[in-house]
């Protein structure tokens, strides 16, 4: 299964995409969308989902999953990252996609082991989790590990549902 994970933010959203069989994960791409915060929101909104249309097109992902964001001091800033999240889980789900969302200590967990986890945990286990994977920035990384969150989250309900259909035989 090929995964997009999704690290939104207006300035700048993350992106990571890995291939899940079973246990294994491989990483096939990453990157960042930033918009221009010099145009109005309403543009900006729209740079980002063009770019993430384009994304799904070209990466043609199986799954979705984006990190739920928390919520800051600045009430503005909020609401502006709010709208950006909006865009963020419309994209995918436009595409057909099953969307999943996850929050950070959700995330820290599957990756770290552990929800109070600090950004540099969570990046060096994206890097030994997903071997050649050379990912630089904190909102690549961070959407890379949405994706593994993802990945063992459903090899998990993929045991579930097995075992109970063993069961009920």
């Amino acid at each position: 299964m090929r995964i997009i994970g999704l690290d939104p933010g207006l300035r700048a959203t993350g992106w990571g995409i890995i291939h899940a069989e079973g246990n294994r994960l491989s990483h096939v791409a990453h990157g960042i969308i930033r918009s221009n915060p010099d145009d109005e929101l309403a543009y900006r909104l729209r740079s980002l989902h063009d770019a993430l249309m384009e994304l799904l097109q070209e990466w043609q992902p199986q799954a979705a999953a984006v990190e739920e964001t928390f919520v800051n001091k600045n009430p503005a800033s909020t609401l502006k990252l709010g709208q950006a999240r909006g865009v963020v889980l419309l994209a995918p789900a436009q595409a057909g996609l099953p969307v999943a969302e996850y929050a950070a200590t959700e995330v820290k967990k599957a990756v770290v082991g552990t929800g109070r986890a600090d950004k540099d945990q969570v990046h060096a286990m994206v890097k030994r989790l997903l071997p050649g994977c050379n990912v630089t920035g904190t909102d690549a990384a961070d959407a890379l590990a949405v994706a593994i969150c993802h990945a063992h989250n459903a090899a998990t309900s993929r045991r579930i549902m097995a075992a109970e259909v063993r069961a009920a035989r």
